[in-house]
This record gives C-alpha cells, structure tokens and sequence, in this order.
C-alpha cells in the first residue's frame, strides 16, 4: 500500500529554515528529520535557493490565465456600458478579435470585478421633462422642516392582483448600482384580474383602505376622497389648519372637475411631479399590502379584498413614522440621481 501522504504547500517560515540549518551546515537528511519534511523537497529548497536567491514562488507558477489584464478591461468597460451585454455575445466579440474563452470564463471574470447577473430594477419610463420636474421638487421641499411631512396625507391608487408574474431579466452591474437607469427595466401600469384600492396615511397611521368597483372615474374618486379624506384627517390627527393632501398626476385626479371640486374644498394640495412613485413612502405599504394577501392565498377576488383590508388595519404606526421620519433621504437621492429613479 502506498504510504505516502499528500502535503499542503510549504509556508515561507518552514523553507527559511530549511536554509538557515544549510547554511549552519546541517545536512539534508539532518533537516528532514528535524523539520518533518521530506528530504526531496528539503534538496529542492536548497537548490531553489542556490539558484534564484530566494525560497518565495516564483511569477509563473500555476495554469496560464486565459484573460490577459487588457481584455479584462476590455470586458469590463463593455458591460459597465452596455450591461445588458451577455457574456455569450461578450464571447463572440472577443473571438472576432482572435481571443477565444468559454462564456463560464467570461462570468468568473466578471464576478471577480464585482459585476454580478442581477434582475433589473422595473422604474417608470422617465422622460426629460420628467427628471426635471423630479429634480425641481426634491430641490424645492428638501429643507422643508419634519412638521411640515408630519401633516401631509399621502394617498394613492394600486391594483392588487390574484397572481404575480415576475419577468426575468439580469444585467452586470455592481452592488450599489441597482436604481443607475441603464440597470433599470421601464414598466407601466397593467391590469389583470385584480381589486383596485385607494388608501392614505401619515406619520401617525394608516388612514382609509376603500375598495373600487370598476373603473375609477374623476366622479368615482371625488366621491372616495369626499368619505375618505377628512374622516382619515381627524383619525390620524393632523393639523386640521395646515395639513396637506399629496396625489399624484393621474388623469382621472387632475381632470378639469377634479380640480375644480378640490378648488371648492380648499384643501391645501401638494403639487406633484408625475412619474414619481418613489416620492412617495405610501408605496412600501403598497408592496407589504401585496405581499402579506399573497402569503394568505387568497382564491378568489372576494376573499382578496377581504384580506386587504384586514392586513391594512394591522400596519404599524412605527413603520409610517420611520418612514415620514427619513423622507427627506427619498429628496437627496432624487437630487443625486439628478431626476433619475432611485431605489425607494
């Protein structure tokens, strides 16, 4: 039976002193049984350091990279560019210019720069005149003082559907890269079989959860707004001189009678860049709202909008004031992002 035991690499502690008992005069074997180590590798240190003058490794040691630094720049540049550049049709470029790698080469090069296959972000299609109204507002509100967010009422519209589909796509980019609009997929609003709701809230609650039937109409929402809105006011506290109502562009909120009948309430409105759900916090109880009647199952649109409403009453205070808290940081990002999506 093979006796021999497979050894790890030697540690540069061990090699110099194999060459400080040479050097003392020790003999080979003298050392190996001192040091434990074989007299093969013992002659082949000493020779090494005859040689080369040192027991380091020496460059060139190991598999030749298939990747030379210049074309991993190459590939590099090319996704931080194009990241939905895929490492197959990286593979073919770089075989148009004589380099030929596997696309699994390709991958460990891009993993190793920190550029990883990822799902892209969905942000609503911004358009220029978009990001400049974005940016206008983040500027206009960001030293606005806490007080001022605490009495606003956020309210909203969303669809929940029975089932989700996720589309999957991936793009190379870098871990804080995730909201950059190259990294983003554009996504509009889509129907299905689902239950419209209007909801509101502030720092100090939850207001109002109304179930839609059918379509929404300006009439339809002047109608929720005119059983919804002072009734969540009072409920949640505000200020009744100075809070303020937050909506977003949608037509059927800025039709000519909509505003007319909201002139006749002289409400205080806060005016609204459009394409801008990330400014507004009530779209993270939106995505829990979603998620906490998926995990219930629910079989049919009856039992969906029944479970709606009984999860929209158990969120937590805690959570819209965190939120109303750091509002200011949703501004800054927008500023940073110049208009652009962020990740809120």
């Amino acid at each position: 039976m093979d006796q021999r035991k497979r050894r790890k690499e030697l540690s540069q502690e061990i090699r110099k002193k194999i060459i400080d008992k040479h050097v003392k005069g020790k003999g080979y074997k003298t050392i190996s049984k001192q040091l434990d180590v074989p007299v093969t590798t013992v002659a082949h240190i000493i020779q090494k350091f005859k040689i080369h003058g040192t027991v380091a490794n020496l460059p060139g040691r190991g598999r030749r990279r298939k990747i030379d630094d210049e074309s991993k720049r190459w590939i590099i540049r090319m996704v931080t560019k194009e990241p939905r550049k895929t490492s197959k049709e990286i593979q073919g470029e770089l075989q148009a210019q004589g380099t030929s790698v596997s696309d699994r080469t390709i991958h460990r090069c891009l993993s190793q720069s920190g550029h990883h296959g990822r799902r892209p972000r969905r942000t609503p299609l911004l358009k220029t005149n978009h990001k400049k109204d974005r940016l206008e507002f983040a500027k206009l509100h960001v030293d606005k003082p806490q007080r001022f967010w605490e009495n606003v009422l956020w309210t909203d519209e969303t669809k929940i559907e029975l089932f989700a589909k996720a589309h999957q796509l991936y793009v190379h980019r870098r871990k804080n890269e995730a909201y950059q609009e190259k990294n983003t997929v554009p996504s509009v609003k889509h129907g299905g079989g689902s239950v419209m709701f209007w909801g509101c809230f502030a720092a100090s609650g939850t207001g109002c959860l109304e179930s839609v039937q059918g379509t929404m109409k300006s009439q339809d929402y002047q109608r929720t707004l005119e059983r919804n809105v002072l009734a969540s006011v009072r409920k949640l506290g505000l200020s009744r001189r100075s809070w303020v109502l937050q909506q977003d562009n949608d037509p059927k909120h800025t039709a000519k009678n909509a505003q007319e009948w909201l002139r006749g309430k002289h409400w205080t409105i806060l005016k609204w860049p459009s394409m801008s759900p990330d400014l507004n916090p009530i779209e993270h109880f939106w995505k829990e709202l979603k998620h906490v009647v998926w995990k219930r199952h629910p079989s049919n649109l009856s039992q969906l909008e029944q479970f709606a409403h009984e999860e929209w009453a158990k969120m937590p205070a805690e959570k819209c004031r965190s939120l109303i808290d750091s509002y200011r940081n949703r501004l800054i990002a927008v500023i940073a992002s110049k208009g652009c999506a962020t990740k809120y």
